[in-house]
């Protein structure tokens, strides 16, 4: 397919943008204390500029320090000290023929308490003491201000008024004064200064996700009496006098553009009627195009519907592009959307429908900053797609705490853009038993460094565990990983064998100098509880066993537990789902729980946390209370055992003492863990080997 649409330019404004690809502004925690923009900022976003894209909208970048700052490691234009760096950051980003603008933002009652007043004392306190202060932040500060943020024992947030709590932070919020809502607009119009000081190319408005101006929108958090609440046109009023001060003090060729949730999706949670749907969105939309600004950067929801702006792997691409096709209808200035965009053709037809005119790419890029030049080149079938598996904002919202930053399932060198791999491999033969994601990454990062590598597989396809985690209702995305990384590790000459069940005789053969195992894990099946009516997940999700219409206990509530029951209830069955926690799903992502449990209510699914199996029988299974050690009968038809996988690392221990070879093992054949852990595993282990 030609790409004409996509690799064309356009304006906003007066900037001309050299194609029609945005990347998204995703905060990762690349920043500092101060709020300047560190080198490891820039590498990352300018790896993305090497790679093609044509304009980088920066992560959320705050205007106030005192109620305003949602990270120790985030992107700020509060003070003319932070102007330097930020003008460094575009200099590098420009001479790739890239374009870059600010996100201005404030968190609002989104914010955590903990860090209302926080960041000052961290500025002071790093000056002081430099890395010794960070250590007992995160060490000796961090962990009992979290037990008093889940109290409720902080400094409120602030909002337009007090409403609820906002339900990902649970912070208690209070309502800004009129004084301070003056003060905030002015700050963000200095802050649009400083950009435009800096020498970036415009300033984006962050009215979008439940964020501090789009909270003034909503009638849900804000229910003012005086001019900045009530009537669409005066809950407008605090966003619009700050496009007033940013044309007024940057003039009107500096670009503007608004990211705005048009519909903020609580009937999506069964709360209809709640907040703002798409009719108001779009006359918002509408009076922000009447009011000259550039462009419009369509988004949906808010934290308290976050799976409506942030999708997991279940949602459909494109699912929600009919919001930007409404806003086209009503504005005449260029409209930005990202629309879950997963593929170059889809990219393309959006563009060609008239649908949007830029398409925002957020964790694709962080998957594959090199996106942009691999569909131009051609190479299309390389990219490493973002399977959504929401790692990259569960690491970053993990890692805050620690002063550290995002990660990304495909891309371990997310936060290491600066890193050259050595390419002395020499012709150095390699082999790699196993073709998930541990080790096709380690084949593809060895290739790079001029080994010669060859890969023996034990199933007929590519993708390890992936292969199960692919099977339950909609995560075909998950297949994705190992899909790429086969393109890839093919393009590199890198040869691969299916079908080869791997054994020191077999290894032999190949004579090779390294031998790297990644042969995965198996899932736990203790002795007790074998049985005729029993099995693992992995016979369930692989299909050999098949249940329709039956009543079936799923002992475990992990997510392989939640999905593999989602294919259950699916199939046409009832299912029980029992937990030894006191809650379902402990220690799951969020976002993951929220995605699987309706569909699991709709179906008629019954949870039971706090028990544990003690045995089945032909009829059912015998539960004990966690409590009080009451015994449960539950009678059912079949049980499926989601109790956790062990590393099979019988090969490596066969092989391990050789001394014809050095033999490494990674991924789940060594620790069991996420993709993000085999990828990784996968690349300490490459960039150790000399």
């Amino acid at each position: 397919m030609e790409y004409t649409k996509l690799f064309s330019p356009m304006k906003i404004g007066k900037v001309e943008i050299k194609n029609r690809v945005v990347m998204a502004p995703m905060c990762m925690g690349f920043g500092q204390y101060n709020g300047c923009a560190t080198k490891t900022m820039m590498d990352y976003y300018e790896e993305r500029a090497k790679g093609g894209v044509g304009l980088i909208f920066t992560e959320i970048t705050r205007v106030n320090d005192i109620t305003g700052a949602s990270s120790f490691g985030q992107l700020a234009m509060s003070h003319d000290y932070q102007i330097p760096a930020l003008k460094e950051m575009a200099r590098r980003i420009h001479r790739h023929g890239c374009k870059i603008m600010v996100e201005l933002h404030h968190p609002g009652r989104q914010n955590m308490g903990l860090m209302i007043g926080t960041v000052p004392l961290c500025v002071a306190g790093d000056k002081i003491m430099g890395n010794l202060y960070t250590k007992i932040l995160t060490e000796g500060v961090i962990p009992p201000g979290k037990k008093l943020q889940s109290k409720g024992i902080v400094p409120r947030t602030v909002a337009p008024s007090k409403c609820e709590k906002s339900k990902m932070s649970g912070s208690v919020n209070r309502a800004l004064t009129k004084n301070e809502i003056k003060k905030l607009i002015c700050q963000f119009i200095e802050g649009a200064v400083r950009v435009q000081k800096a020498g970036c190319d415009g300033v984006e408005l962050h009215a979008a996700h439940g964020y501090l101006i789009q909270q003034f929108l909503s009638p849900n958090t804000n229910k003012r009496t005086d001019e900045y609440g009530g009537s669409l046109e005066n809950r407008m009023r605090f966003l619009t006098e700050i496009i007033d001060g940013i044309r007024k003090n940057c003039g009107k060729d500096f670009p503007i553009v608004v990211r705005l949730t048009v519909d903020e999706m609580y009937d999506r949670i069964g709360q209809k009627g709640k907040g703002y749907g798409l009719n108001e969105g779009l006359k918002m939309a509408k009076i922000l195009s009447d009011k000259g600004i550039d462009a419009i950067d369509v988004s949906s929801a808010a934290y308290d519907t976050f799976n409506y702006w942030l999708e997991p792997t279940t949602f459909e691409c494109g699912w929600r592009k009919n919001l930007a096709a409404e806003v086209k209808k009503v504005v005449d200035i260029p409209v930005i959307a990202a629309n879950l965009i997963r593929s170059p053709k889809q990219a393309e037809l959006q563009l060609q429908d008239g649908i949007q005119d830029f398409v925002s790419l957020g964790r694709p890029l962080i998957a594959d900053p090199h996106w942009v030049n691999k569909v131009a080149d051609g190479r299309e079938d390389t990219v490493k797609r973002c399977v959504c598996c929401l790692y990259c904002f569960e690491s970053m919202m993990h890692n805050a705490y620690h002063y550290s930053h995002g990660h990304c399932s495909v891309n371990p060198f997310v936060g290491r853009e600066s890193v050259v791999l050595k390419k002395n491999g020499n012709g150095r033969k390699v082999l790699v038993v196993g073709a998930g994601p541990a080790g096709l990454t380690a084949a593809q990062l060895l290739a790079e460094r001029k080994f010669d590598v060859t890969v023996l597989e034990r199933e007929q396809e590519a993708g390890g565990q992936l292969n199960l985690a692919k099977k339950p209702p909609h995560k075909d995305k998950m297949g994705w990983v190992c899909t790429d990384l086969l393109s890839n590790v093919k393009q590199l000459g890198v040869k691969v064998e299916f079908g080869v069940n791997v054994t020191g005789e077999i290894i032999d053969k190949y004579e090779p100098e390294i031998v790297i195992t990644a042969t995965g894990g198996n899932a736990v099946y203790p002795k007790a509880y074998h049985a005729d009516n029993a099995s693992t997940v992995t016979e369930i999700l692989d299909g050999s066993i098949k249940l329709s219409g039956k009543r079936v206990a799923v002992i475990g509530s992990g997510m392989t537990g939640l999905e593999t029951s989602e294919l259950l209830v699916e199939q046409g069955n009832k299912v029980v789902i029992v937990e030894m926690a006191d809650k379902i799903a402990p220690g799951a992502w969020f976002q993951q729980v929220d995605d699987a449990m309706p569909k699991l209510e709709a179906g008629g699914t019954v949870f039971m946390p706090g028990h544990r199996l003690v045995t089945i029988n032909s009829d059912g299974v015998v539960l004990e209370k966690t409590d009080d050690h009451t015994k449960v009968e539950v009678a059912v038809d079949f049980v499926v055992l989601s109790m956790g996988v062990r590393p099979d690392a019988e090969l490596y221990n066969e092989i391990s003492k050789s001394k014809k070879y050095k033999a490494y093992n990674i991924g789940d054949s060594a620790k069991i863990g996420r993709i993000a852990d085999a990828t990784e595993s996968a690349y300490q282990l490459v960039v150790s080997i000399d």
